[in-house]
């Protein structure tokens, strides 16, 4: 994508460097033509940057808002249009006469006026104005993935950086401008915790306008007659037929007021390893669990590991045998019982021997 992107504006640049040297070679003398060689090669350089520029500045509008602006210049022009019909069949009927450079005036004034106020009224009513045909219906062929919407808890987690980085949400994130708006005005509230929270949220979205192939996109609509963020989240997912991306442990159902949420903390237990029942862990005692002679080890994700029998062993690397894997609203926790005594013992020496200092203390009977 980028790279077809970039061929296109060096053909571009190109184009307009030809275009321009020719005409202005074209009407030059002898004496100068290094002259409107020059100038040629200067005006190219500058229309085709001005247009490249545009092209970068407007790289966020998605097609809906282009169609969009579209739609409010061509109602503009007919409104402009009915307009100055009526006012040059009343011109035409009354004695009164214009002069031509007063009524190019009028028309002007008349077009530039009425196409801005179409622009207005489509741009305000874009969540609700829909381009359809009577008697036909436009499907897809292929199914598109639904664009995902970011919550204030979701910025402020830092595991949605990893997850925008890992390509699965590219050209479907989408941040509405009413929490951005919330988050900036957060940012000036007195109270520390919520400034804090507020400015972690925006330094999270900065790193995300700055991911290149993730093509961030902006949602404009504000809902000025709702007050409540949570409610304008919710309208503008039903709106777009978006999922919204949180990290709000109330949150927690797949389907919530008909909108699919996607849960963080659920994503990322999902993706914790599984262990089978039976299977074979080392793992590194290092606490006491609840019950006697219990010890308690953690994996490499946080994963806490509950081993019947390792309470002797606290601080040493063994190994344990799989019982369960419970699953608990904080994550998994998986229950193991300690290998064989002659096992433990080499384990412990090992450790001895690599650290030089002793690896266990025994539990307190």
């Amino acid at each position: 994508m980028q790279l077809s992107l970039t061929f296109i504006r060096i053909l571009f640049f190109a184009l307009c460097l030809f275009v321009t040297t020719t005409l202005a070679v074209s009407e030059a003398t002898s004496e100068d033509i290094m002259m409107k060689l020059i100038m040629g090669i200067l005006s190219g350089v500058i229309f085709g940057g001005a247009v490249v520029s545009l092209d970068i500045l407007f790289k966020r509008w998605n097609l809906r808002t282009f169609n969009t602006a579209i739609a409010g210049l061509f109602a503009g022009y007919l409104m402009g249009s009915a307009v100055l019909l009526i006012f040059q069949t009343v011109l035409d009927v009354g004695t009164v006469k214009l002069d031509s450079k007063t009524l190019f005036a009028i028309q002007s004034t008349v077009f530039l006026a009425f196409c801005y106020l179409g622009l207005v009224m489509t741009a305000r009513a874009s969540s609700e104005f829909y381009a359809s045909i009577p008697f036909i219906q436009f499907k897809t062929s292929n199914k598109v993935k639904k664009d995902v919407l970011v919550d204030v808890s979701a910025l402020m987690d830092p595991r949605t950086i990893e997850l925008a980085a890992s390509g699965l949400l590219d050209q479907n994130l989408v941040i509405p401008r009413f929490l951005l708006k919330e988050l900036h005005d957060q940012i000036d509230s007195n109270d520390e915790s919520l400034r804090l929270k507020a400015r972690k949220g925006w330094e999270a979205y900065k790193k995300l306008e700055t991911m290149p192939s993730l093509e961030l996109r902006y949602a404009e609509n504000n809902f000025t007659e709702l007050s409540d963020s949570g409610a304008k989240l919710t309208r503008l997912a039903r709106q777009l037929d978006a999922s919204i991306l949180t990290a709000d442990h109330a949150r927690s159902q797949n389907v919530y007021d008909g909108i699919k949420y996607i849960n963080i903390h659920s994503l990322a237990n999902a993706l914790k390893p599984l262990a089978q029942n039976g299977e074979a862990l080392f793992i590194k005692v290092q606490r006491y669990g609840k019950e006697p002679r219990q010890g308690v080890g953690y994996l490499d994700d946080g994963t806490m590991v509950v081993i019947n029998g390792g309470a002797d062993y606290i601080g040493a690397t063994i190994r344990a045998q799989v019982l369960s894997v419970k699953h608990t609203s904080s994550g998994r926790m998986i229950f193991c019982n300690a290998a064989d005594s002659e096992y433990l013992d080499t384990c412990i020496e090992k450790n001895q021997e690599n650290e030089n200092a002793p690896s266990h203390y025994f539990a307190m009977q």
